[in-house]
């Protein structure tokens, strides 16, 4: 089983950007996709995950700026990022787990490497 993370890259302060995940799971319908923003100085954090019913959450950092979607036909999960901000800079990873989806980056056994995503002023 693979994740793959594409659709980093350096932006301006208000840009966007397109994360996109990848699986290669029999039953991709069946996770939930969550994605978690890595920096150096803090923990890993989920900024937004999707359901396999396509309900989704976000944290209250990235609400109204992030949109997850998912498109269960090709296997993958979108992060749609606009107005960005330089808090939003970090390795972005997207990682699965069943039905459930949780905020807590150990309830995870499938991870993705990571996209870079860098935003300045």
């Amino acid at each position: 089983v693979h994740l793959v993370e594409s659709g980093g890259g350096s932006v301006q302060t208000g840009g966007s950007l397109r994360l996109s995940c990848t699986a290669s799971v029999y039953d991709f319908s069946c996770f939930c996709i969550t994605w978690f923003r890595q920096t150096p100085d803090k923990e890993r954090e989920g900024v937004a995950f999707i359901l396999p019913n396509g309900n989704t959450d976000y944290s209250a950092s990235v609400k109204g700026r992030l949109t997850i979607s998912r498109d269960n036909a090709k296997k993958r999960v979108f992060l749609q990022m606009n107005s960005l901000k330089s808090e939003d800079a970090g390795t972005y990873r997207c990682a699965a787990r069943r039905y459930a989806c949780m905020w807590q980056p150990n309830a995870y056994g499938l991870w993705g490497q990571g996209t870079q995503v860098t935003v300045s002023s």
